[in-house]
């Protein structure tokens, strides 16, 4: 019975560990060994996310080799923006907006949360951050908590950090982070 009870606490142990490692996003487990889009696509909190991706024509680009950072708002994210604002940038005569508020969501690195805490603490509290997108953005962190400041002063919270892929590693958000206007 010693050996049992040991056994399933060893197991529910690995499990905890197994889920760490590939943690699930929007209902799906995250793979190490897919690239960014194809663990993205699984997420239920990622479909408004995924069909901005398909619109601006950068499913290629995350898919290539990297290393990429990406903060992923989620659906609610961008629910959060004003009534219209998501239907209009999907529309072809925006796609160049649309472009530049998702590249302002990629940094080309492989920066994990404790990567980026660490220059947050070495530069006195606040990091800027350059996007591929041209955005320079400011990583903060409150509690234990990794935070985004966009353009224009919205504060995106990391709610789940360090979602390895294949090429890059993706930071779940719950704010879309908008480029200074």
């Amino acid at each position: 019975m010693k050996s049992l009870k040991l056994g399933l606490s060893i197991l529910a142990l690995s499990t905890g560990m197994a889920l760490a490692e590939n943690p699930m996003v929007g209902g799906a487990a995250m793979y190490e060994d897919k690239n960014i889009v194809e663990n993205a696509v699984n997420s239920a909190d990622h479909t408004t996310l995924v069909a901005a991706v398909q619109a601006a024509g950068l499913v290629e680009t995350l898919q290539g080799d990297g290393p990429f950072t990406v903060f992923a708002p989620t659906n609610e994210a961008f629910a959060k923006l004003p009534a219209g604002t998501v239907e209009t940038l999907l529309k072809p005569e925006n796609k160049d907006q649309l472009v530049k508020i998702l590249t302002c969501h990629v940094v080309a690195a492989n920066a994990m949360a404790a990567d980026i805490g660490k220059m947050v603490m070495d530069d006195g509290g606040k990091h800027t951050i350059k996007t591929v997108g041209g955005c320079e953005f400011t990583a903060m962190e409150k509690d234990g908590k990794l935070m985004i400041e966009d353009g224009q002063g919205n504060v995106a919270n990391v709610t789940i950090a360090d979602v390895k892929q294949k090429n890059g590693v993706i930071h779940v958000i719950d704010t879309v982070l908008l480029p200074a206007m």
